[in-house]
């Protein structure tokens, strides 16, 4: 491997907090407010500094943006950089801040979005502008996606550039994405950081309970709204068996080296509950999971309706999407129905490799107490797409985080945000990465 590249310029760094102020701003919230705007910003910051870019709707409003970077040696395999331009909703009343508003303090950039991801689009849309300015190029091209739709499966977004526009990936071999290369503090002076090898598979489901319909007054023993609570009842009770996975292995395995705590993979109940933070994320890793999320039913108080639904949001583990399903057929019992919303496949790779190796030296360049780890991420990303292209996905989207930061509630949550210093620390990174990798 090649010496670690010169640090990203100032002016980058500063940059990527400009731009993410200026992304959050833009409304994205999926699916009420469509991408087009942040795409067509993407595009107009891309086009500044000399790089072309071409914008791809899969539906009215729903686009992405789409660029290729020329590397110096244009016979390697690109490296696929993508990141979603949507967000969840954010309701303002709940914030200390206006989540769209994009404010810079205490240290932090605010807003919805900051996590999950328009930091990782500043940061790497800071980064090949400043090469753009200064000249330099590459080892190898990349390809840059800015995608719609992922806060909803991607099926307007990601999937779509899959089925319609594989051309524009066809040879890449490897890609990058959110949630990895985030430290977890160990200690004063180590930290782990977690790079994304490995997501659940979804399965969001709807249950349609029936039964007699009739006079809310009268004695009724065949209640679609009774049974379907039931149902729900036990889903949401139900605590899914222990399944420890290779990547879940090896992320026990390198806690217990770096701690020096006897952590056995096998036995949940002697690491678990060391894990501080960490315990929530990785604990939705060890086995599957089926939440329910939301109920509808009846139309009037003194009616009992025909029917009733529920949606389960489930994620399962690699080779684990049936068990997941018989078991859920199985809580559910007699009357009501199974129906699939969303589903896509769960995703794992090694934690080897030339781009794993540049990863971790990147990393290490800025962080003397770094460790980079693998990990199985309980959420589910757009690498799910791009991975049947025969991608080997990875979540790196760098961040230096305070020990006491609860990074992983952020995602999707109330005041989410993201430290200035941890984003100019990615900026850093992404620019030793990508010049080395």
């Amino acid at each position: 491997m090649t010496e670690p590249a010169p640090t990203a310029t100032a002016a980058a760094q500063d940059e990527a907090v400009t731009l993410l102020s200026d992304l959050v701003r833009i409304n994205t919230s999926n699916p009420t407010h469509p991408e087009r705007p942040a795409a067509e910003w993407v595009a107009a910051k891309l086009d500044e500094v000399g790089i072309a870019s071409q914008i791809i709707e899969a539906a009215p409003g729903r686009a992405s943006a789409i660029a290729r970077i020329q590397g110096s040696d244009p016979s390697r395999p690109p490296l696929l950089i993508h990141g979603h331009l949507d967000v969840v909703p954010a309701e303002s009343s709940e914030w200390s801040v206006d989540p769209f508003a994009g404010e810079v303090r205490d240290g932090y950039v605010w807003g919805r979005g900051t996590v999950d991801m328009k930091d990782m689009d500043a940061m790497v849309l800071a980064l090949v502008r400043d090469w753009s300015r200064t000249g330099r190029k590459p080892p190898r091209d990349i390809v840059l996606a800015f995608v719609s739709d992922e806060e909803a499966g991607g099926r307007e977004g990601a999937h779509y550039l899959v089925d319609h526009h594989a051309d524009l990936f066809a040879d890449c071999t490897e890609a990058i994405s959110e949630v990895g290369g985030f430290s977890v503090s160990l200690g004063d002076s180590a930290r782990a950081y977690l790079i994304q090898t490995a997501e659940k598979g979804i399965n969001w489901l709807r249950l349609r309970a029936s039964g007699r319909p009739g006079h809310g007054s009268m004695v009724h023993d065949d209640n679609a709204v009774t049974r379907l609570a039931a149902a729900v009842s036990r889903i949401g009770a139900y605590e899914f068996p222990v399944v420890i996975t290779d990547t879940v292995r090896a992320t026990i395995e390198g806690l217990a080296e770096l701690t020096g705590l006897d952590l056995d993979a096998d036995d949940v109940d002697t690491w678990l509950p060391k894990l501080g933070p960490a315990a929530r994320m990785i604990g939705a890793t060890i086995r599957n999971t089926a939440n329910p999320t939301m109920l509808h039913a009846g139309y009037k108080t003194n009616v009992i309706p025909s029917s009733a639904e529920a949606t389960i949001d489930c994620r399962f583990l690699p080779g684990q999407e049936q068990a997941l399903l018989d078991t859920i057929d199985e809580l559910a019992g007699d009357g009501v129905v199974r129906e699939t919303i969303v589903q896509d496949i769960a995703v794992e790779t090694g934690f080897d490799g030339a781009l794993v190796e540049a990863m971790s030296a990147a990393l290490r360049a800025e962080d003397s107490g770094a460790h980079p780890l693998p990990y199985l991420m309980s959420g589910g990303t757009d690498a799910k797409s791009f991975s049947t292209l025969g991608m080997r996905c990875f979540g790196f989207s760098p961040l230096l985080l305070p020990a006491d930061l609860d990074f992983t509630s952020l995602f999707h949550g109330i005041d989410e945000r993201v430290p200035v210093d941890g984003l100019k620390f990615g900026v850093r990174v992404l620019d030793r990465l990508l010049s080395n990798c």
